[in-house]
């Protein structure tokens, strides 16, 4: 144990006692985690889902779809643009890295990487990095305490949202001796500030411009990462090259990552042009978001004669929320009860069953699931002591926990479904005339629905279900009109906010935190680009995901998440759609990977655990 004493404690201690004084601060350590302690001790050799002995070389070839034009991953410009595996959540930080690195075998736990050990008080109101002596930068510069405050710094200024609204909850920075560096935080800080810094990019001072950086660019970077960038071709590929004297090969936090010599980044201009790649070997891995696909288009050669795998894994992590998005900027999204019939008109059941071969389960909940679902669980005391100032904030049956997503019949004209939202939207002002439904100056209700003609939950699947829900929304007199555009104007239209409803996938974790504050806090609502796509300004949102920031300990912060998630769901800000409960991935023999299977499954960089199969026969 040590103590934290300047001259004006050293004076205290005399008056008040020593603990008094000071602040009692563990010594620094090899790891943080958000509750509790990390899993793994100082002496760990590495993660549990790594493989140490996996053998390095051959090469990994990746297929994303849409372009890019910068290999500047931090500036706004290039937020919607960036070429993927730089700085990346599935394909891994190749080329730049933060102070810590999270373990995805825990719900929010970091290890020493750049910082080889961190040090911080019980009431996390700063955190002080201890940097590894032996970090280097790409061109063998020595990463320095000058480097992580010239990068904080930078980003404050001229960075993209999250790193730059993450530098206004800091009071000051300072170095602190030859190798550390100390942020103090101030109030607008949480419990999670300190943590979410150990995830902060470190960018090289003497190989970054200043001046431009704002700007897009296809300079080579130079980073500390495993991989240097080899060839870039905008819009057309990336290719990365492992580095030989990677400064952090030999960490226990890398032991089993980056084992193929080279990586490279196929782009696709459409989905379909994607899926034939990969069926000629073009690329490596393709993770299959369509049920119906994976049923129906995986009989080519290759998967008969064994030289392709399919493998399910299951899931263990909340579902999220995929959904058609209500951006509640436009008027006629305002009214909640609007919002609320609109979500009873879409039948899961005919188009899961339709369109789907049963495949789907209905998503009800943000955090489905899960311990921090609030569905079927009646809110407790301390919930309800939560929710208390916002009366009215969640409907009876989400608070007692029998909520459930609207459910219809499964015939596509659920007469009793379209009963139910007509009766709602009549006391809303609405009426049928001539059929059409119209409010009281006679204007139909009409929206537009945008979507992207991509993969993932921009695609076909989307496609189809859109129109599905259109067919079923005509029936009492609503106009949808579905308006389909490439990646690139589908990007900055949701950018920009431009769209009456769109579809939008949140992915949830087990330790939800900062992020809520850009996908449904008041300050994002207006920011461009931010990830608040629903427009929610909502004084009872912004108060519970402070609760969750503040939470100290299990239980108090799961009671924050689950009235966090009622209140999300009495809004309906989303017309539910589904999820799956595992996750499919198809991938050519030539790699292979560890039985043990993090608890967030195959994602979040999970492939650079991944080895050359050949190699190891």
């Amino acid at each position: 144990m040590r103590f934290n004493c300047g001259l004006r404690g050293f004076i205290l201690v005399f008056i008040f006692g020593l603990s008094a004084a000071c602040g009692a601060v563990a010594e620094p350590t090899h790891g943080i985690a958000m509750h509790g302690k990390p899993a793994l001790s100082a002496d760990f050799s590495h993660l549990p889902y790594a493989n140490p002995d996996a053998p390095k070389g051959g090469k990994l070839i990746y297929g994303a779809y849409g372009t890019f034009d910068s290999v500047n991953p931090f500036n706004l410009k290039s937020i919607r643009t960036n070429a993927r595996g730089l700085w990346d959540p599935v394909f891994d930080n190749l080329v730049f890295e933060s102070l810590m690195k999270r373990s995805r075998d825990e719900p929010f736990t970091l290890y020493g990487l750049l910082a080889e050990k961190v040090d911080m008080p019980e009431d996390r109101s700063w955190i002080e990095f201890f940097l590894n002596p032996r970090a280097r930068f790409s061109d063998g510069e020595a990463v320095e305490v000058s480097d992580v405050l010239f990068t904080f710094n930078l980003l404050k200024e001229k960075g993209r949202t999250p790193y730059s609204s993450r530098m206004r909850q800091v009071e000051k920075m300072e170095q602190t001796g030859e190798r550390s560096i100390r942020i103090w935080f101030n109030d607008k800080a949480s419990r999670e500030t300190p943590l979410l810094f150990g995830l902060m990019p470190v960018l090289a001072e003497h190989a970054t411009d200043v001046d431009t950086f704002q700007n897009s660019t296809i300079k080579p970077p130079t980073g500390s990462g495993p991989y240097k960038t080899d060839e870039i071709l905008p819009g057309e590929r990336i290719t990365y090259k492992r580095n030989p004297d990677y400064w952090g090969k030999d960490e226990p936090i890398n032991r089993g990552f980056h084992n193929f010599d080279s990586i490279r980044v196929d782009y696709y201009r459409n989905g379909s042009a994607q899926f034939e790649a990969f069926k000629k070997g073009l690329f490596t891995i393709y993770p299959e978001t369509s049920p119906g696909k994976w049923r129906t288009n995986y009989n080519f050669a290759a998967v008969t004669e064994g030289r392709v795998t399919k493998e399910v894994f299951e899931s263990r992590i909340p579902s999220g929320m995929l959904g058609f998005v209500f951006n509640t900027r436009r008027e006629i999204f305002k009214d909640r009860e609007v919002r609320r019939a609109l979500a009873i008109l879409f039948d899961f059941e005919w188009a899961n069953e339709n369109l789907f071969f049963g495949a789907y389960q209905r998503t009800s909940s943000y955090w489905q699931d899960s311990e921090l679902s609030s569905l079927g669980r009646p809110a407790s005391e301390r919930e309800r002591a939560l929710l208390a100032p916002y009366p009215g904030a969640v409907t009876g049956e989400v608070m007692d926990g029998t909520y459930r997503a609207p459910q219809a019949d499964g015939t596509g004209r659920d007469r009793k479904q379209l009963r139910e939202a007509l009766s709602i939207l009549r006391k809303q002002g609405f009426k049928l005339d001539d059929g059409r439904l119209v409010d009281k100056t006679g204007t139909q209700l009409a929206f537009e629905l945008l979507i992207a003609g991509s993969v993932g939950i921009s695609g076909q699947d989307i496609e189809r279900l859109a129109l599905a829900y259109k067919r079923t929304v005509a029936k009492l007199g609503i106009d949808i009109s579905i308006r389909l555009v490439d990646d690139n104007q589908y990007q900055a239209r949701k950018g920009s906010f431009d769209y009456d409803m769109t579809v939008v996938k949140y992915s949830s974790s087990l330790s939800p935190g900062a992020e809520q504050i850009y996908r449904w806090g008041s300050a994002s609502r207006d920011i461009e680009s931010s990830f608040n796509f629903a427009g929610t300004a909502e004084p009872v949102l912004d108060a519970l995901i402070d609760a969750m920031l503040a939470a100290k300990d299990p239980e108090e912060f799961k009671s924050a998440v689950r009235a966090y998630d009622r209140a999300l769901i009495s809004g309906h800000y989303v017309v539910p759609l589904y999820h799956l409960a595992e996750s499919r991935i198809a991938y050519w023999n030539t790699v292979a990977h560890s039985d043990y299977v993090p608890l967030y499954g195959p994602q979040r960089a999970y492939f650079s655990t991944w080895w050359h199969r050949e190699l190891s026969n």
